[in-house]
């Protein structure tokens, strides 16, 4: 069956690495709140270091902030087989988003060492730095640079009182050689990620593995309605021109749209403004954003039409304006198909069940996916609980992940 993980370290380091963030006094159920360039990720980003240390390998800190550590191969010549995830985390978060995929990796290269065990490829592990968007606003941030997408001006946002160049240094980055830290594409024979579903599709159906088939696009629309603001009390129903009634039923009909096809598409109205926003005057203006996520463009495109179709049907019913403006397109990131067959077939020799599902959650898996083939690995989110102290995956997922991942490392380094 080839070498196995050891799952009590692998709990023992998740539970010390939880230390790092947690609120004081309390345990390991209380979740952490690591968000990046924080003391608490500070702390977490050294002791993942010390691990990496300890399993022989040297790590660096790239310009970006990211970790990354590499073990050499038989064959020098060959690209590297690149792993990991991050471990910054949401603020008020859990144990296992990202924490997974970094001490899982680590654990992989502690069991070849263990074992003695040589691969022809070099091996690369590492740890994102920022991967959430809780810093900045911005999520993926340093996947993203590795991957190309960065501009200069990006380094003088503003967050907390630092700037972006500040905050890379302050975790050991120099942004002033950041180009640096960009790769081009084709560097890595592929990159590997373990991670928790973060919803209930293999919870609730009881499969220990998910094969990973992309990371769902995104669509974001800006919905200004306007209507006339008038007297709450003066004003006859029949005459309103009531924008929140137009934007209300707008945000029903996003359901409504998503809903009416079979598949995984999902919607969501997550922002609304209300002017003026008082309780004597009928809503003049309602400003309110709409995101719909797919893996197929293609499926968003016709959702996004039906939804204007649907806008322009309730300005007129309602006699106030709606404007639908794109605000945002994050294409989807596919996970390459050989890699997915290497993960289902390194899961199905240790008697494992499988599903193939899409990615409703971005990872920094799908700026990888820029640079080389890709593929991720999920384990089962109890519940499809994530970004809450209440985020939970059970020891024995987790140890499955982690011997999923160190399976298909070997699975790909003789592809």
């Amino acid at each position: 069956m080839g070498p196995e993980v050891d799952a009590a370290r692998l709990r023992s380091r998740l539970e010390a690495l939880s230390l790092h963030g947690r609120p004081a006094g309390a345990g390991f159920e209380a979740g952490v709140s690591r968000v990046a360039y924080s003391d608490a990720d500070v702390s977490g980003r050294a002791y993942v270091m010390r691990l990496m240390r300890e399993a022989g390998l040297q790590p660096r800190i790239d310009p970006a902030g990211n970790i990354f550590a590499r073990r050499e191969g038989r064959e020098p010549a060959l690209k590297p087989i690149l792993f990991g995830s991050h471990i910054d985390s949401v603020p008020q978060g859990g144990n296992f988003d990202g924490d997974l995929g970094s001490l899982a990796a680590i654990e992989v290269i502690d069991v070849l060492r263990e074992r003695g065990l040589s691969t022809r490829h070099p091996l690369e592990i590492v740890v994102w730095a920022h991967e959430e968007s809780a810093a900045f606003g911005r999520g993926l941030a340093g996947s993203r640079i590795v991957a190309g997408d960065f501009r200069p001006a990006d380094l003088a946002q503003t967050w907390n009182g630092m700037t972006r160049e500040q905050a890379m240094r302050r975790i050991g980055g120099a942004p002033e050689r950041i180009h640096e830290a960009m790769r081009e594409q084709g560097s890595f024979h592929g990159y590997l990620e373990l991670h928790i579903e973060q919803g209930a599709t293999l919870h609730r159906q009881a499969i220990p593995v998910g094969v990973v088939q992309g990371i769902v696009a995104i669509d974001g629309f800006e919905v200004t309605v306007r209507g006339f603001a008038n007297h709450a009390g003066t004003t006859p129903m029949a005459e309103r021109q009531d924008a929140l009634v137009a934007a209300s039923q707008l945000t029903l009909a996003v359901r409504e749209v998503v809903t009416a096809r079979p598949g995984r598409q999902v919607g969501t109205v997550g922002r609304l403004e209300v002017v003026p926003n008082s309780p004597n005057v009928i809503p003049g203006e309602v400003r309110f954003s709409i995101e719909l996520r797919d893996l197929s463009p293609a499926t968003l495109k016709e959702l996004g039409a039906a939804l204007r179709a649907r806008a322009q049907q309730i300005a007129r019913e309602t006699r106030t304006e709606v404007h639908l403006t794109p605000s945002r397109h994050n294409p989807p990131a596919h996970a390459d198909a050989r890699v997915q067959d290497l993960i289902a077939r390194s899961a199905e020799r240790r008697g494992l069940g499988t599903l193939r599902l899409p990615s409703g959650a971005g990872h920094d898996a799908q700026m990888v996916a820029r640079l080389c083939p890709m593929g991720m690995i999920f384990v089962p989110s109890v519940d499809g609980v994530s970004h809450s102290p209440r985020e939970l995956t059970s020891w024995d997922d987790c140890a499955r992940g982690a011997q999923v991942l160190l399976d298909t490392v070997l699975a790909m380094d003789e592809d």
